[in-house]
């Protein structure tokens, strides 16, 4: 477990996964407060996780992984990140009725 502050880093991938979840809810449901409500719900998910990120089970995986995954359950999203020293990296933004454990 590190101990300290952590940086928060994401990957293009999460940004473009992330921002797509938002138009969807936003265009494609005619439901902009709930994407706003979205985005702001990822937002204080991540940044209350940041203070202790590997102090939660990480996830199991088929592959084997230099770092291992976390996620942070939010809505009917899943955030998945890894921890490289001192940086909480965003790494992917999944509906959770997807078979996500394929891509994990």
């Amino acid at each position: 477990m590190h101990s300290g502050k952590f940086r928060l880093e994401a990957t293009p991938l999460f940004g473009m996964e992330l921002e797509q979840a938002i138009n969807y809810v936003e265009t494609q449901l005619s439901n902009p407060e709930a994407a706003d409500k979205l985005q702001t719900d990822v937002e204080a998910a991540v940044r209350e996780r940041l203070s202790s990120p590997t102090s939660f089970e990480p996830v199991a995986s088929r592959v084997d992984r230099e770092h291992q995954y976390y996620r942070i359950y939010v809505g009917n999203y899943i955030v998945f990140y890894c921890v490289i020293g001192n940086v909480m990296e965003l790494r992917r933004f999944v509906y959770k009725g997807r078979n996500w454990k394929i891509q994990i």
